[in-house]
């Protein structure tokens, strides 16, 4: 999908102009092996690189590796592009990927589902590598675009060798960025502005014509569709929904639309042994399925779909979106919405007068997702539950429900995009918990012996139909289980200006700048 078809010379350096773009919120931080959230994988991928490169339209590309090959079932080897030079003049080498390796294994990393499956790297020579897997990885190459190559000798000068997790760290990685990739970091001032500017020493061909990039946080709809209409950015996303007429009707914009891999839900506390919010009674109602049931069925996701989403959703059933690895048409089907029954649930529950809880969630980070909890709120208060709404910008939300704070959190909205576009992901960072590097935003501590035991296997089949029963059944599992609270898909809606070229919008729902060109 692109803004235009317009033919663009990208020879001179005239035609080349500064590109300004905004988005709700700021980057959570610059080191690429932390803070696993959407846009912040994004300024990430501009400036650093890993052996494969994903395209726009999800195609693998050779990246900081050249060729690579299947030696035998567990054992890759991998040859690595050479003369290529990180931003600070310091050449990239096979001991940037082992040091890389273990970096984002640290117990703090976010990104470690990347490598789960690697049990070694091997070093060949300094520009041939071996990876070894614990058993055969259906989806590694999948995974390794996530898997960010740091320069050794800098992180080692700069004292960054370990991993500090959450978006308020002050480590000198989080603080500042030394890449392969196209675009280099002139500037972060937090909750202000990333400046970027092109690599000119990077080994690619740039497909952009750019000299500047300027990225802005305008948490405000109004303020940031104002500043698009105005000339003072050319790029914002999301849209409004209630303003994607008003952008399109204009003369100086329009609205770029398109599905996103994006699934929106609701999660609860079923670790706990006494919930948050119920301090001295030894109770936490959402181990009990019933209840997290009635939360369920007390929802009237068309409702949210017509009058907050404005019909620019998909409800669903399942935790992963068509086009995902795994997904499976036939469960997605939603239980019925039915307030009543809710009421029934709780009471045989033993909870027939409710309780309170607080529903954790951001207000700037997917669309209208503080209007969505809004809704939620009335819904659930009909069913008898004393809730209230903790809305607060992302980087709050994310540190609160997110293991940085033990996941001081009872009921809460997350939003999830599978990084390698297979079930797997989703499985290992949100519906696991006993393997290294699984549960990291399984806020809720979800956990189902078998379920568990399926993604062990998962992991390592490559017998693609029996590997895809084993989703369907590890996701049939959790969905009977309520183990989250699925809601919807969002759609994509940028405003694109007209000083724009063109411009790719991936399902991911991010703006990669190596695919934006300026008239």
């Amino acid at each position: 999908m692109v803004a235009s078809a317009v033919a663009l010379s990208l020879g001179t350096a005239a035609d080349a102009k500064t590109f300004r773009y905004a988005t709700t919120g700021d980057v959570l931080g610059l080191d690429p092996h932390i803070n696993n959230e959407g846009p912040t994988n994004t300024m990430k991928n501009n400036v650093y690189e890993g052996l494969i490169h994903r395209a726009w339209d999800l195609s693998l590309h050779p990246g900081l590796a050249t060729e690579w090959e299947q030696v035998n079932p567990t054992t890759w080897r991998f040859k690595l592009r050479q003369g290529v030079k990180y931003h600070n003049g310091n050449a990239f080498n096979a001991d940037d990927v082992l040091f890389s390796f273990d970096r984002i294994r640290q117990p703090q990393s976010e990104m470690s589902f990347a490598v789960n499956t690697i049990s070694e790297i091997k070093k060949i020579s300094d520009y041939e590598i071996e990876i070894i897997t614990g058993g055969p990885d259906p989806i590694l190459m999948l995974n390794l675009p996530n898997f960010h190559i740091m320069d050794k000798e800098w992180a080692e000068q700069n004292n960054t060798t370990n991993v500090e997790r959450g978006s308020a760290a002050k480590t000198y990685a989080n603080l500042n960025m030394n890449g392969t990739g196209p675009f280099k970091l002139i500037e972060w001032v937090p909750d202000t502005r990333v400046v970027l500017e092109p690599n000119k020493e990077w080994w690619g061909k740039p497909t952009h014509n750019l000299t500047k990039a300027i990225f802005t946080p305008i948490g405000n709809d109004a303020t940031r569709v104002a500043a698009l209409l105005s000339g003072e950015i050319d790029l914002m996303y999301p849209v409004p929904l209630q303003d994607v007429q008003r952008i399109d009707n204009s003369s100086t914009a329009k609205a770029l639309q398109g599905p996103e891999l994006r699934t929106i839900f609701l999660g609860f506390d079923q670790h706990r042994d006494e919930m948050l919010d119920m301090p001295g009674t030894g109770k936490n109602p959402f181990k009990d399925k019933k209840v997290r049931q009635a939360f369920y069925q007390a929802i009237d996701i068309e409702a949210i779909k017509r009058v907050v989403m404005r019909s620019a959703a998909t409800p669903t059933g399942l935790m992963i979106a068509p086009g995902i690895n795994g997904f499976d048409k036939a469960l997605n089907d939603r239980y019925p919405y039915d307030p009543e029954a809710s009421k029934k649930l709780l009471a045989e529950a033993g909870y027939p007068k409710g309780f309170p809880v607080t529903l954790d969630c951001p207000n700037d980070r997917y669309v209208n997702d503080e209007a969505i909890c809004l809704a939620v709120v009335p819904m659930l208060k009909r069913i008898g539950i004393d809730i209230k709404l903790n809305a607060q910008t992302k980087s709050l939300h994310f540190d609160k429900i997110g293991a940085k704070t033990s996941y001081n959190t009872s009921f809460y909205m997350l939003g999830w995009t599978p990084g390698s576009y297979d079930a797997l992901n989703l499985l290992e960072n949100i519906i696991t918990l006993d393997g290294k590097g699984q549960g990291t935003w399984n806020s809720g501590r979800y956990t189902n012996p078998r379920v568990e035991e399926l993604t062990d296997l998962i992991r390592v089949e490559t017998n693609q139909q029996k590997r895809n029963a084993m989703i369907s059944e590890a996701m049939k599992i959790h969905k009977e289980d309520f183990g989250h609270l699925p809601l919807h898909q969002q759609a994509l809606a940028w405003g694109v200006a007209n000083t724009v070229a063109e411009v790719k919008q991936r399902p991911q729902n991010d703006v990669d700048l190596r695919y934006v060109t300026m008239k």
